[in-house]
């Protein structure tokens, strides 16, 4: 066996490498009021973090529970990690990065889940995968599925940002919108998969997207010249990215490469805060939702106990701002680093600069510091109504240029 699965809630281990989704005895605690319990941790086994800790470069197919045996034909990473020179000057941070995941192929960090569950299907003879989503995890799985030919099945709801909805259309996946929140399309997608069958890659649901997701800590392991930064500020929604960079360093860690793990700072919007309230106050009961940040808008976070804990354990901390900071943030990044960042990315940022203080009498101005940047601004331009315009056209003269003043 190459991995076995360990429930995030009881404890109880199912050795097993069979399709499994959630602890039959936690999940059938869940009654939509909470945050749901019985999410699975993908356990590797011990000689595969032995083989993995005496290779000198380590990748993420080291530590996949299902590693690929053809990775160009739909290549996940090294995405870019940029130093920001102008907001490093900024914020007086000298040791800030950005991980720059909009570079992966889709525009986004969901490829990551995406790609493991793709192999996940093909090592179990699975065509068919079924999912919920407000955009990127459904344009994530939409791609790889037309790349490795896969049939996707995506439910979302009605709401979501046109450009997301039509990546997935034009990669051929079968879209179907929902009148309803994104946990309405994810309770469809749930139903869908007990009625017609296929692989669910829902979120946390299905723990290996948490494995996909890990892959980044991998690679910040290697490109940071095999170091542990000193904090990483994560956008959280549901709580399944914030876990997978978590779960990541937890390997590398078991596998006797790190000796300690990164602060976590889970990055929410106040109008869609559900895990940091679990965090600071230990309250896991479901929200309404209303933030403009459509990626980490989630009433009832379906990966919430398992990031909570895993914030606390690193000793980090929550961070909530405003949609307004995070849509200034978004006008930021472009304007002092060249980067155009979707909403759900860009509320990371505003994060930082909302807790850059606090950061520097934790850690030091000089700490190392990563700032996720998870998917692209082209997916949702709406987000920049009434705060850039394109300028009125001059008159074909010279006259008309006597008159620029720039």
């Amino acid at each position: 066996m190459r991995f076995h699965y360990r429930c995030s809630d009881c404890g109880k281990e199912f050795l097993t490498e069979d399709l499994m989704y959630q602890c039959p005895d936690c999940s059938s605690e869940n009654d939509g009021s909470h945050f749901p319990k019985g999410n699975l941790i993908v356990e590797l086994e011990d000689d595969v973090l032995q083989a993995a800790a005496k290779k000198e470069h380590v990748t993420p197919d080291d530590f996949y529970p299902y590693p690929s045996d053809d990775k160009d034909s739909y290549p996940i990473g090294i995405t870019p990690l940029m130093k920001p020179r102008r907001i490093q000057e900024k914020l007086g941070l000298p040791g800030l990065s950005f991980k720059l995941d909009s570079q992966l192929i889709s525009g986004s960090f969901k490829d990551r889940a995406s790609y493991e569950v793709a192999l996940q299907a093909k090592a179990l003879g699975e065509k068919k995968i079924v999912l919920a989503s407000t955009g990127n995890a459904g344009a994530a799985t939409s791609a790889v599925g037309a790349a490795m030919g896969l049939d996707i099945i995506l439910f979302v709801p009605a709401s979501a940002p046109i450009n997301k909805l039509m990546q997935s259309v034009l990669y051929g996946a079968h879209v179907v919108p929902v009148k309803g929140s994104y946990d309405d399309a994810f309770a469809l997608s749930i139903e869908y998969t007990k009625m017609h069958g296929g692989i669910n890659r829902n979120t946390a649901y299905n723990p290996m997207t948490i494995e996909g997701k890990k892959s980044i800590s991998i690679e910040l392991f290697e490109q940071m010249g095999r170091k542990v930064p000193d904090a990483i500020y994560v956008p959280v929604g549901d709580g399944c990215i914030i876990a997978g960079v978590a779960k990541g360093w937890s390997d590398l860690k078991k596998a006797g490469l790190i000796d300690r793990i990164p602060r976590l700072i889970a990055c929410q919007s106040t109008a869609s805060d559900a895990i940091s309230r679990a965090i600071n106050n230990d309250d896991y009961r479901a929200i309404s939702a209303t933030t403009r940040a459509d990626s980490i808008s989630v009433d009832l976070p379906a990966n919430g106990r398992m990031a909570a804990s895993y914030v606390k354990q690193s000793g980090g901390w929550a961070v909530t701002v405003s949609d307004e900071e995070i849509l200034d943030s978004q006008l930021t990044l472009t304007r002092f680093a060249g980067v155009l960042a979707e909403p759900a990315a860009a509320c990371a940022y505003a994060s930082l600069e909302k807790d850059k203080e606090h950061l520097k009498k934790e850690l030091g101005e000089n700490a190392d510091v990563v700032v996720l940047l998870t998917g692209t601004g082209f997916k949702d331009m709406k987000a920049f109504d009434g705060r850039a315009t394109i300028p009125e056209a001059i008159e074909n003269s010279v006259e008309a240029l006597k008159k620029l003043d720039f």
